[in-house]
């Protein structure tokens, strides 16, 4: 994976003096002919014996890898806010994942520029025998911050997720929506150049969601570059400049946001229908 930021090109002339060094907008994130295999399931499963007899006998044959992501070209400038929708394992969430570097491209190259705060699969790096305070602090650090800085934040971060009377207990005692409010609670308790959400919205009850509407509009009024994956396609419509529509691990679509949703919408329709024989 390539995660670099390289100074503005300066080519000189023949003989004339270097032109003068300008400020290129580069984009935030770029991914260039990004593919994914995954391994399946019969190449999981290894039996070192077995493997041998066939071998011998002339019947091995290498497991077969399926393609997760397909020659994904993606560029989002400085301050776009992009949607990504598409129907369910179409390759949403693990396109966020090859951002975030959690994942390695099997090919191709992602490249992101500056600060990048993931609220995907929030709380899964949790330690859990360890106490909420501790792990307010270690998933800070993760993401960047400093231990002085998590020090100061943690009783804020703890209040906004409402788990002040838990900061003592081990993680593994709070439930799951527990969980992903504090992993929300401390991932969004930043100043990234980078936002990525996964269907963040869906956390808690009516309460905290609209607790975290109101935190994520601070980064919608600023300048940071966000993508967000949501089946909420009214949500998508009032809040991306641009959406791209995912299928089948490609870029199916990738344009204006109201143009995206129709050919989404459209693809669904078609899908309905021959699925009832029509």
């Amino acid at each position: 994976m390539l995660r670099k930021e390289l100074d503005p090109l300066v080519i000189p002339t023949n003989g004339s003096p270097a032109p003068k060094r300008e400020a290129l907008v580069r984009p935030s994130i770029c991914l260039r002919g990004v593919t994914l295999l995954r391994r399946t399931q019969e190449e999981l499963t290894y039996d070192l014996k077995r493997n041998l007899f066939a071998l011998v006998e002339g019947r091995y044959r290498r497991p077969a890898s399926k393609p997760v992501l397909r020659n994904i070209n993606l560029e989002v400038p400085p301050g776009e806010k992009v949607g990504v929708i598409g129907a369910n394992g179409a390759g949403k969430s693990t396109l966020l994942k090859m951002i975030c570097g959690i994942l390695r491209p099997s090919k191709g190259t992602v490249e992101v520029r500056g600060s990048i705060a993931p609220l995907i699969e929030l709380g899964a790096g949790f330690d859990p025998e360890l106490s909420v305070f501790d792990n307010v602090i270690l998933y800070g650090i993760l993401l960047g911050s400093s231990k002085a800085s998590m020090l100061e934040r943690a009783p804020g971060i703890l209040a906004f997720a409402e788990l002040e009377s838990y900061a003592s207990m081990p993680v593994k005692t709070l439930s799951s929506g527990m969980t992903a409010r504090l992993g929300f609670a401390i991932a969004s308790d930043v100043d990234p150049d980078v936002l990525i959400l996964d269907e963040v919205l869906s956390i808690g009850d009516e309460h905290f969601r609209n607790k975290c509407r109101r935190r994520l509009e601070h980064f919608w009024h600023k300048d940071a570059t966000i993508i967000t994956v949501s089946h909420d396609l009214a949500f998508i419509r009032e809040s991306c400049t641009r959406v791209v529509c995912m299928e089948e691990g490609r870029l199916a679509f990738e344009g204006p946001t109201a143009a995206a949703i129709r050919f989404y919408l459209d693809t669904v329709s078609e899908a309905d229908s021959l699925h009832r024989g029509e």
